[in-house]
């Protein structure tokens, strides 16, 4: 490395990084009585990719320390759980992460399903994985794109965003709204696929004809680019046994050679074995590692996850299961079809109590934590129910929060202008900081 991460000796305890600027009226630039510099990074920043402020103590242009400071949103995410059916808080998961909001939905929903011990059909199954890699997909093609950017690679920035809205139209095609399509349910999902094969033809359409073109051009473009390469090898490194330490997961633990997938450790939907009940094989896919822990590990693991998504895709499109999508009415969970609702008076009374009373949800009283593997990590929601029929208590385990943990340790020591690499190479959520 050519340069100590920790050069200088700083007493954290007595260093006044704070004081009040020494010339009038410049906040944002202040010396300090040890001859060094306050710089506040954000909350407002073009490089910040969210709304968060970071307290600089600079010597020169060298970061001597840094100060994260979060909770501008105000958004209160995890106390709505508390008022909100275990159906309504989906609209609110999905908010959590705007970047991929179709996972967190499958997320929320894989918790509540593990509360009421719920096992789906092999169709929802298969249709909440494909979703569900391309949210994976989604996420990094931004990432990616927005890192470049910062970095001055604009071209890398439209490569990637152009493709994303080919992701937004599926999930338009298949939940109606195209940004937070909040599209699942207990037990299943809010439609079945408006036509099966018009979504397997669009799927192919993406993973085959569109995606592929695109990641290739980024690849010719940044994996050998002088500029990107100076700007990312060797920067914000965090080894093996400190992203293990700072309970770091995703693609930045795995770019320091952390062996930890939830697909793989803790399998779930078709990354099981046996998915469709009649001994169906987990779909195959590879888990990218790196070693160098580094900005440039961080985004080579991305793009090599993007490739590894469509390989799953591939794998599960044309063997989509027939039969429903939802759990059968007889459980009480699931709302009834609407030729139930318009052509009974059970399913009236059925969809009545489950949207309009408290006599709809039992939930057992009891407490779960569901997790799943997302694009930053691992996304976990714990649930302590009461038996009624919403959670007593939601607590959300993002991803961005606990990798936003480390981001002072690791700008320590590196300029200025090395925070925008950092930072992009995280892919930090606002929301999912502030909850």
């Amino acid at each position: 490395m050519p340069y100590d991460l920790q050069p200088f000796d700083v007493d954290i305890e007595t260093t006044p990084y704070l004081q009040p600027p020494s010339v009038e009226g410049d906040s944002d630039h202040t010396a300090t009585s040890t001859g060094r510099w306050t710089l506040n990074f954000g909350p407002q920043h073009p490089a910040t990719h969210t709304t968060l402020r970071i307290v600089m103590e600079l010597d020169g242009e060298r970061i001597v320390r840094a100060v994260p400071h979060i909770g501008y949103l105000h958004s209160g995410f995890e106390k709505l759980g508390e008022v909100l059916d275990y159906n309504q808080y989906v609209t609110i998961a999905s908010r959590m992460n705007y970047v991929s909001p179709i996972a967190n939905d499958i997320c929320w929903h894989h918790a509540v399903e593990k509360l009421f011990d719920i096992d789906l059909t092999p169709r929802c199954k298969v249709v909440r994985t494909i979703l569900a890699e391309l949210a994976r997909i989604q996420d990094h093609l931004l990432s990616i794109g927005a890192t470049a950017l910062d970095l001055g690679a604009f071209t890398a920035f439209l490569y990637g965003f152009n493709e994303r809205e080919g992701i937004c139209d599926i999930i338009e095609y298949v939940s109606g709204q195209r940004f937070h399509p909040d599209y699942t349910r207990v037990g299943g999902t809010m439609a079945d696929l408006p036509d099966e094969e018009v979504f397997k033809r669009m799927i192919k359409k993406f993973i085959r004809e569109q995606l592929p073109p695109a990641v290739a051009d980024i690849e010719n473009l940044l994996n050998k680019n002088r500029i990107f390469r100076d700007r990312t090898e060797d920067i914000g490194i965090i080894t093996h046994d400190e992203a293990i330490a700072w309970s770091l997961t995703g693609p930045i633990a795995r770019a320091s050679g952390v062996r930890r997938d939830l697909r793989k450790d803790e399998p779930y939907l078709c990354y099981a074995d046996n998915w469709d009940g009649q001994g169906a094989q987990a779909v195959q896919f590879s888990v990218p590692l790196a070693t160098t822990g580094d900005c440039y590990a961080r985004y080579l693991v991305r793009l090599e996850e993007v490739k590894q998504s469509i390989r799953i895709i591939e794998q599960l499109i044309d063997n989509i299961p027939a039969g429903p999508m939802n759990v059968g009415d007889d459980t009480g969970i699931v709302k009834p079809s609407k030729d139930a609702v318009y052509g009974s008076i059970e399913g009236l009374i059925q969809h009545f109590e489950l949207t309009m009373t408290n006599r709809g949800w039992k939930a057992p009283v009891a407490q779960v934590y569901g997790c799943q593997e997302t694009a930053n990590g691992e996304l976990g929601y714990y649930i302590v129910s009461d038996g009624g029929p919403r959670p007593w208590r939601v607590k959300t385990r993002p991803p961005s929060f606990i990798n936003y943990s480390v981001f002072s340790k690791m700008i320590e020591g590196h300029l200025i202008s090395d925070t925008v690499a950092i930072l992009g190479s995280l892919n930090i959520i606002a929301a999912e900081l502030d909850r």
